[in-house]
């Protein structure tokens, strides 16, 4: 049991949220489920689970605020649930910190490929799979680009000599491209390689984290190849 993978599920539809509940504990997860922000918050508090999934509209507090709490406190993964593909809040959800979106209605299999994806990267045993197992290769010690400088071995990034703090996810973002600098990364290959999609995915995810991470390594130091993709400046 204690290898188990919590999960905390806040979602306000009941029909929903007890559905996805029976599904993932079927599946081996153990399952914390809330119908509001508020309660979730004070459950992650709590229990501190493995991994969140956030409704976006849930009452109390939304999902999208729920998710900066939760981030201002942890790293935790964090996967956001939205009813239109197209709104505005999956956006918001990835600025906030969200590690990736499922939208509803969802297929419970595709929702369980999706967790465990996420998992992989922040290396959570589920299945017995593991984050390094997909770690670039060839990528030991300090990487240096200007005033940014890259431990692949203890995982932790400077900027002029200041520590930048990173979500795992955004680590591996930039661990993809400090191992192929001045290479062009399409956000498909980005897709595939930090997010695991073995099928096609919405590029906003790569978009969005891109842009934050920018913010905290330099504007200028990851560009962009209108029609191509993104490369680390070498």
């Amino acid at each position: 049991m204690a290898d188990q993978t919590h999960v905390l599920f806040v979602e306000d539809d009941d029909v929903i949220r007890e559905a996805t509940q029976l599904a993932l504990e079927r599946d081996g997860f153990v399952v914390t489920a809330m119908p509001d922000g508020l309660s979730g918050l004070e459950a992650f508090r709590a229990n501190r689970p493995d991994i969140a999934l956030l409704d976006v509209m849930v009452p109390g507090l939304d999902g999208v605020s729920l998710c900066r709490r939760i981030r201002d406190a942890s790293t935790v993964p964090v996967i956001m649930l939205s009813a239109r593909a197209d709104s505005i809040d999956v956006v918001l959800g990835l600025e906030a910190g969200a590690d990736d979106y499922v939208t509803k209605p969802f297929d419970g299999a595709v929702l369980v490929a999706r967790i465990r994806a996420v998992l992989r990267r922040f290396g959570h045993a589920s299945g017995g799979d593991k984050a390094d197992e997909d770690a670039p290769e060839g990528s030991g010690g300090v990487l240096t680009f200007g005033e940014l400088e890259i431990d692949t071995e203890g995982m932790e990034v400077r900027r002029a000599g200041q520590p930048v703090a990173l979500t795992p996810t955004e680590m591996r973002l930039l661990l993809e491209f400090s191992s192929a600098p001045g290479t062009v990364l399409s956000r498909d290959k980005l897709l595939e390689r930090v997010w695991d999609y073995g099928w096609g995915g919405d590029t906003r995810v790569v978009d969005v984290h891109v842009q934050r991470l920018r913010t905290k390594i330099g504007q200028d130091r990851i560009e962009t190849v209108r029609g191509f993709g993104y490369k680390l400046k070498a």
